[in-house]
């Protein structure tokens, strides 16, 4: 069994207050004390020690919603509307890559997830297998699933593919790999492929997920085509029946915002990919007030362009202060436990991960606090949220193993993987 003590931290542990002089004990996968130094155990002796004096250790961040392998298309179609996006220029290039192609792409997304302090994605996208591989490969973890557009898998070969993957490898990478179905939005399948797949999630014991009202285009098509919003839609098949993470949520009324309350459905707010397509801006505000969980994810780094999870918190807190008129509307504090405990929530983990307590599994992240843009500090909280980038992430640690320290990535070869992405997209 390893032991890890970090010392001297200022802990922001989300669960509770901040911890000025603090310190964490990892035993093995687990933390076992986090509190203030002076409460350690005199004699306890670490395998590795780790002094923090200038950081402050935080959960790991969660990115509740991505496409990983799509660091392939960054910058490789921007400034254009979604569906002109996705129909003109992402799905025809995307119908070209091969798993090599999933794969390092993915090693790219996970490189840059951990140098940015993300420690745990969602993600759906297809050849999910080589996904989850790279996923075991760089130590983090992730919920997978296998994207289903409905219209494009009429012999149900794609759904075939997502029964793999959950049977497979949910529990894999010492339990790091979960899995969900993934359909991928309610006008990209009919109403009968949506059932089919809520009927197979739930023979399966797994949860859903979905982009849901991305774009006001989306909810005109589907009231155009089933006489019902996305969300009401969803709901009046059963699919919300189930554990359901909704990607997006931007357009909403305020009954469909009570669905999503009342069915506990996790959201993954994706402000800046939303803000980039021109898709709206999500009520988070309103879903909040209403007992919504809303975590925070990129999308992918072809609409965002990045996996920074650090920028999405406050652009997160920004833009909802902007569009509701209330600097009070996300605080610092709320977009950090947005970003973290949400997450962990949205995905099923909170009770694993998500704060930083005794008995969680150790998933953390030192940000070093020695930055002309972090001083002073007179609320920690608000510098993340506020000051932070995430290039001032210093250690990264999953399930107990440290897989960044200083800044260095220690299980991906970061050089390699410029090598094969750079060849990859000579021809792109």
């Amino acid at each position: 069994m390893s032991k890890i003590l970090i010392n001297g931290c200022t802990i922001v542990p989300i669960s509770g207050a901040v911890v000025a002089d603090g310190a964490i004990v990892i035993n093995d996968d687990r933390l076992s004390y986090v509190g203030p130094a002076e409460g350690l155990l005199a004699g306890w002796q670490a395998d590795t020690v780790i002094e923090a004096g200038d950081m402050a250790a935080l959960p790991g961040l969660v990115n509740a919603h991505t496409h990983a392998a799509m660091t392939l298309l960054r910058s490789y179609a921007d400034d254009l509307p979604l569906k002109q996006w996705l129909e003109e220029r992402i799905w025809p290039r995307e119908a070209k890559l091969n798993r090599g192609d999933i794969s390092w792409g993915t090693k790219l997304a996970l490189l840059e997830m951990i140098r940015s302090g993300t420690t745990t994605f969602a993600d759906m996208y297809f050849h999910m297998d080589v996904v989850a591989e790279a996923v075991i490969e760089a130590g983090l973890r992730a919920s997978l699933c296998q994207g289903l557009i409905g219209f494009q898998d009429t012999k149900h070969q794609r759904l075939a593919s997502g029964v793999s993957l959950v049977k497979e490898w949910q529990g894999a990478g010492e339990g790091r790999v979960t899995t969900m179905l993934g359909p991928h939005a309610p006008n990209t399948s009919t109403p009968e492929y949506l059932s089919k797949v809520a009927a197979t999630a739930a023979g399966l014991g797994v949860g859903l997920h979905i982009h849901l009202a991305e774009t006001q285009g989306e909810v005109e098509d589907v009231k155009a085509r089933y006489g019902a919003t996305p969300v009401a839609l969803v709901n009046k098949l059963g699919l919300l029946d189930l554990p359901v993470l909704g990607a997006h949520c931007v357009h909403l009324t305020t009954e469909e915002i009570a669905i999503l309350a009342e069915k506990k459905v996790g959201v993954a707010h994706c402000p800046e990919s939303n803000l980039k397509l021109a898709s709206g801006v999500a009520p988070v505000k309103e879903m909040l007030a209403a007992g919504v969980n809303v975590a925070i994810g990129t999308d992918s780094a072809a609409s965002n362009n990045n996996l920074d999870m650090v920028a999405e918190m406050r652009t997160c807190a920004l833009l909802a202060k902007g569009i509701s008129g209330d600097p009070t509307a996300v605080p610092a504090r709320q977009a950090l436990t947005m970003a973290t405990l949400n997450g962990a929530k949205a995905l099923g983990l909170d009770n694993e991960i998500g704060t930083l307590e005794a008995g969680k599994k150790a998933d953390l992240i030192l940000v070093n606090l020695r930055q002309p843009h972090l001083m002073p500090t007179n609320d920690v909280e608000a510098n993340l949220v506020y000051a932070a980038r995430g290039s001032d992430v210093d250690t990264v640690i999953v399930n107990g193993r440290i897989l960044m320290a200083g800044g260095e990535v220690k299980t991906l070869d970061a050089e390699e993987i410029y090598e094969r992405v750079i060849a990859r997209t000579e021809t792109f």
